[in-house]
Formats: structure tokens, sequence, C-alpha cells
């Protein structure tokens, strides 16, 4: 897997993912923050990623290590930039920055600690420019990830949270589904905000979105509290829709079942006048727990590759790993963060 020019699960990623991502990439070497360099398939990630021109990776960890791990695992770094937070020549300058950029929150000694984290030190590269993007999550759960980048980078203008999609792969098939890692709870203007910003992230890759809202009920086949939040946030994101210069063309419409929103036939019975006959290729589901049960039976029953999550909504492209991720995920995964930042 780490031997060669670059590996064939990087080159079908491509092919698969975005055809666009290698004019994108090309030649760029992004720079792209892996917080856990002594992780094994972190680094044999970050190996792959050298050998190419698309993305420069920086390992962060102790340096002794890393090199062992490298050691042990027959791996050459020559080249890899490694940073090790707890004494990079860095530190005392993004301590500085971070209890800057925190106004008041933590107070230096505190900001000393937190920068020893390899996940804050990593997003303060990201903060003050010294790198694109970070990819984290092999060995820290989520909230590990995301509190650094929403405390430090935090979210774009007009945008209230950060949101977790996935890009769901199989053969020629290339569906994204959102929030599926990220917010507990929903309400009618998230999903609303979730429904613009995943059309944002698909357009953004190449593909022509068409956004189902989805609930257990397709166009008023049934009314309860739950079913009406989408049909609100379907309303909402529709509102927003027509403002976003961006997303010309692109379709939201709700509420959808899932059968109704993917299959030709059901729409054209239980949603005639819809746009979307069957036809969706985007999917914001009503709550977490309903997006984390739909991409992961994708994946086991439908034999989908799940690429993600790729979260949302930031000021710079930050994302998140399974941790039972695979080294070909941690490759992928860089690459679309690095597409992300330009």
């Amino acid at each position: 897997m780490v031997n060669g020019d670059e590996s064939k699960f990087q080159e079908a990623i491509m092919a698969k993912l975005l055809d666009v991502l290698n004019e994108k990439l090309s030649g760029k070497n992004v720079k792209i923050v892996l917080p856990e360099g002594t992780d094994e398939r972190v680094l044999q990630a970050a190996v792959e990623l050298h050998k190419g021109d698309k993305v420069s990776p920086i390992v962060l960890g102790n340096v002794e290590e890393v090199q062992a791990l490298a050691e042990k695992l027959g791996l050459s770094i020559d080249g890899i930039e490694l940073m090790d937070p707890t004494n990079s020549e860095l530190r005392e300058e993004l301590i500085a920055k971070f209890v800057e950029r925190r106004k008041g929150k933590a107070t230096e000694e505190q900001a000393t600690q937190m920068l020893n984290d390899p996940n804050y030190f990593g997003t303060m590269l990201v903060y003050t420019g010294r790198a694109a993007g970070l990819v984290s999550g092999a060995a820290h759960s989520t909230a590990d990830t995301v509190r650094p980048a929403l405390q430090i980078i935090k979210t774009k203008p007009g945008v209230s949270r950060t949101s977790g999609v996935f890009f769901m792969i199989r053969e020629d098939e290339q569906y994204l589904m959102g929030d599926c890692a990220i917010n507990p709870e929903l309400d009618a203007n998230a999903l609303a905000e979730i429904g613009i910003e995943s059309a944002k992230t698909a357009k953004a890759f190449g593909m022509e979105p068409k956004v189902a809202m989805l609930s257990f009920s397709t166009k008023g086949s049934a009314k309860t509290p739950e079913t009406e939040k989408v049909v609100e946030a379907t309303r909402l994101a529709q509102e927003k829709l027509a403002s976003e210069a961006d997303l010309e063309g692109v379709v939201i419409d709700g509420e959808f079942q899932f059968d109704a929103a993917f299959v030709p036939s059901v729409a054209a019975k239980k949603a005639p006048e819809s746009p979307i006959q069957g036809d969706a290729n985007v999917f914001v589901f009503p709550s977490l727990e309903a997006g984390n049960i739909g991409y992961k039976i994708a994946q086991r029953l439908g034999g989908f590759d799940a690429v993600g999550p790729i979260l949302q909504g930031l000021n710079a492209p930050v994302n998140d790993l399974s941790r039972g991720c695979s080294t070909e995920d941690v490759v992928s995964l860089s690459i679309i963060t690095a597409a992300q930042s330009l």
C-alpha cells in the first residue's frame, strides 16, 4: 500500500470522487496538518501524500516517537515536515495569538497547557496561515477535533453552526448526506442552513445539487411536530436559496421519505409536482441519529464508500475522521480538505 509513486487507491478515489480535484490540486502542494503522527494509519497516509504534488503534510507528534514508528513500519519520512507541539519554536507566538483570539476566555497559562494538545496546536497553524487545513480524528473524538476549530477558526459570516456531511461513493454513483456527525439537536432554521451549506459543498465538488429534505412523511402524508419541522425547514431553505447567487440552478425540496426522493416511480406517485423526481443527490436528515444511522446503512449494506465527515461552515477547512478509519480514508479526506481550501 505504501510503495510506488502514488498508490492505486488514491488514484481510484480521485477518479471516483471528483475529476476536477486533479486539476485544482496538481502542483499546489497544499499544506494540511495531521495532528496524529504516532498513529500508524496517519503516518502511512502522510507518506502517500508526500509522494504526490497535491498535499504537503505537516505531521505533529513527538519527533522521536514518529521516527521510531516510521522505522518500525519500514517507511521513509525524509522530507516530511514534523513538529512537536510541546517544544516547537512557534509555541510562544501561537500561545500569544491564541490568547488574543480567545479575547479573555483563556489566560496565557491556560493557553500554554492547551497548545500541548496537537489538535489545538494544529488548528493554530491553520489560523495563522501556516497550513491551509487540518485532518484529525483517527485517535481523537469528534469533539476533540471540532472544539478547537469552533473556538479558533469559527464559522463563516451568516453561518450559525458547522455540520458534518459524507460523500457516499459506489462505482459511478456519488451522493452527499448530512448532518451525520455534529449536531444532536436541530430546529427548522438549523436544518435549512444545513440544506444550503450542503448544496454549496456539493456544488464546490462538481455536483449539480438536488437537495432532498428527509422525513418519515412525503408532502403532508403525515403531520406531526417532527414532519412539520422539516416542512418549515424546506420553506426556509427555499427562501435562503433565492438570495444565494452562487447556487443558481440548485433545487431544494421536501419533505420526502427517502424512497420518494430516490426512486422515480415512487416520486411520481407521492410527489408528482416536485422538481425532484427520484433524482435527489443530496440528502439532509431531520436529526443526527437519523443521519448517522442512514449513512452507515448505505456504507455497510449498500457497499458505498463513505468519505468524511467533511465539516462545512468554517472559515478554513478542518475535517474529522472516524476512529475506525483506514489509511485510504486519511489520504482521501486530506485531499478533500486541500480542495476545500482553494
